[in-house]
Parts: C-alpha cells; sequence; structure tokens
C-alpha cells in the first residue's frame, strides 16, 4: 500500500518536527548505535580418547547346601557346621565373619569369644 501512496504523490506518514534536546539526556532512540560486533568463536573442543574397556565382571561360584553340613564317613550322621539363628530358629545359617556369626535374615550378630 505504501508503494501504491508514494506513486499518487501522498505521503502516508508525517515526518516528525525535531525538537531542541538542550540540557536533556538523549532518548534511546536517538542514542546513536554501535555496529553489531561478531560474537567470539570458541577454538574447536576435542572429543576424549575412548577409554578402554573394562573387563566382564567373574562371577564366584555360589556356594551349595553341602558347604553347610559334614557327612560322615559312613553317612549316618550330618554335623552342621555354622549356628543357626538364634531369633529366626532352625534353617537360617549364620555368616561366619572370622571373629563373629552374623544372620543375613534378620541381622543378629553373635562374637566369638577370644
Amino acid at each position: 500500500m505504501a508503494e501504491k501512496s508514494k506513486e499518487k504523490g501522498k505521503p502516508t506518514e508525517k515526518p516528525k518536527a525535531e525538537k531542541p534536546t538542550a540540557g536533556k539526556p538523549p532518548t534511546p532512540a536517538e542514542k546513536p548505535t554501535a555496529p553489531a560486533e561478531k560474537p567470539v568463536e570458541a577454538p574447536p573442543v576435542e572429543k576424549p580418547k575412548e577409554k578402554a574397556k573394562k573387563p566382564p565382571k567373574v562371577r564366584k561360584p555360589e556356594k551349595r547346601m553341602h558347604t553347610r553340613y559334614k557327612i560322615d564317613e559312613q553317612g549316618l550322621t550330618l554335623t552342621r557346621l555354622r549356628p543357626y539363628c538364634e531369633r529366626c530358629g532352625p534353617g537360617y545359617f549364620m555368616a561366619d565373619h572370622g571373629d563373629r556369626y552374623s544372620c543375613g535374615h534378620c541381622g543378629f550378630t553373635r562374637y566369638k569369644r577370644a
């Protein structure tokens, strides 16, 4: 539309009259603007070298039920190698930690005598 009105000779906008700015600070529209500076490019980032792959974890073989009992030579009697838990009752063996026995089910700990 503005192009059509210019062709006809009619101005679309009126020019603003400049006011004297003596003693007044310049408004943001009147301040001269500096050309925009280009942002400083960062140096290229080097990718970290690939780490050596860790060897797969080797699982210990599980201890079976035969490690908790000792069978005599004739096969007539069984001997428990570790005590049962006093709280949980028969069926819950306590773990042997050198200076103490501890139950994995309830957490009960019984210390060995020195």
